[in-house]
């Protein structure tokens, strides 16, 4: 049967895009609906300053009056000034299990990006980088965290069928909330027996200018790490205002020398812990069932979004043990909150050293998501 491929610009009326997870994922038992309203804030270019540097386009395909596929196409302006590599990239890549499906989805954001003068063809980012990345290709049976993404096991395969290849694959590790390791707790003493260095928690209280030094240090600390892409002075505003939401002071910290904050730990929440039953909809009743599980129950899980140190740091002898003592104290912290698990992660396959520390913590590779590329030439 025929497929046919509609077109939706940001800011349209976006429902059947949306909503086509829910197809989709219908009988998956690990999948967890994203809040509806949030999804629709990130789609639209006058609530997401992602827009003020990028353009994109939203497909949606169609067989015998039903939505079977979805899929986007962008131009990151601040990509391609950064990495003049001439790639554009699609994104919210979900299917049926239909080959003829994604390839009508992929020509069509291939051939959006082709006009605009791009050369190859990366993904999935839903939009960016600094978004959820990457298509699961291992741990299928695991929820997804907080701000990381789910797939189907035949959606990698319906990409490599058309000719994708692998760009780089990127681990989420599960991490069981115990006593340290003695190794990494001499390391945290050592650290904290320095006059110079203190702890303090992210204050919520002053959000917008704690969320200026987050995104100064992960500026600095990523700026050499692949696909990398800073965040404006607009994205950090929005970070701040959905930050003050959901943030724990108790697993949000910094690291000071003498005063000026040199590392940030930032851990949230696992919110999707809490919305796992609500299929993505606040109304009437989930906005109170949410209040309430964060609050007052309190969830039990929690996601690693970023540990980065300042580059004047490396190589440093003296404090060769920091990001070690930053995951102990990361652990300590969490403990006397009641977190029993945390995801760390993403990280990238051949980030040797950050790898390596995860694992002297006793953290387990549990999930591999994968970034694909394809020529458009």
């Amino acid at each position: 049967m025929t497929i046919e491929i509609r077109t939706h610009r940001p800011g349209d009326k976006l429902d059947d895009f949306i909503r086509l997870q829910d197809r989709v994922y219908r009988e998956d038992g690990a999948y967890i609906a994203p809040l509806e309203f949030d999804l629709r804030n990130r789609l639209n270019p006058k609530k997401n300053p992602y827009f003020d540097h990028a353009e994109a386009i939203f497909f949606t395909a169609w067989r015998d009056g039903q939505c079977v596929g979805r899929c986007s196409a962008q131009v990151d302006r601040a990509h391609l000034e950064i990495h003049q590599d001439e790639t554009g990239f699609f994104g919210f890549f979900d299917t049926i299990d239909d080959q003829e499906v994604a390839e009508a989805l992929i020509e069509a954001a291939s051939g959006w990006l082709r006009s605009r003068g791009m050369k190859k063809i990366r993904g999935p980012y839903s939009l960016s980088i600094n978004d959820e990345v990457g298509v699961l290709v291992d741990g299928f049976e695991h929820p997804p965290s907080i701000m990381m993404t789910h797939a189907r096991p035949y959606q990698h395969q319906l990409l490599e069928a058309m000719g994708f290849e692998k760009a780089k694959d990127l681990y989420a590790w599960h991490y069981v909330v115990e006593e340290p390791p003695e190794r990494a707790k001499r390391a945290h003493a050592q650290i904290c027996a320095m006059p110079e260095v203190s702890f303090r928690s992210v204050d919520r209280k002053k959000m917008d200018e704690e969320v200026q030094i987050i995104l100064e240090i992960f500026n600095d600390a990523w700026s050499e790490n692949w696909g990398f892409v800073p965040l404006s002075k607009a994205e950090v505003k929005k970070m701040a205002e959905d930050l003050v939401l959901i943030l724990d002071p108790d697993i949000a910290f910094f690291v000071e020398l003498e005063g000026r904050p040199v590392a940030v730990c930032l851990a949230l929440p696992n919110l999707n812990e809490a919305i796992r039953d609500l299929n993505g909809k606040l109304l009437p009743f989930g906005f109170l069932k949410l209040l309430y599980r964060l609050k007052v129950k309190r969830v039990r899980s929690a996601r690693l979004v970023i540990l980065g140190i300042r580059r004047e740091l490396r190589g440093v002898k003296r404090y060769g043990g920091l990001s070690t003592a930053m995951y102990v104290e990361l652990v300590r912290r969490g403990a006397r909150a009641g977190y029993e698990t945390c995801e760390l992660g993403w990280t990238l396959e051949d980030n040797r050293l950050i790898n390596l520390g995860i694992k002297a913590m006793r953290g387990k590779i549990y999930k591999t998501y994968r970034i694909y590329e394809k020529s458009l030439e």
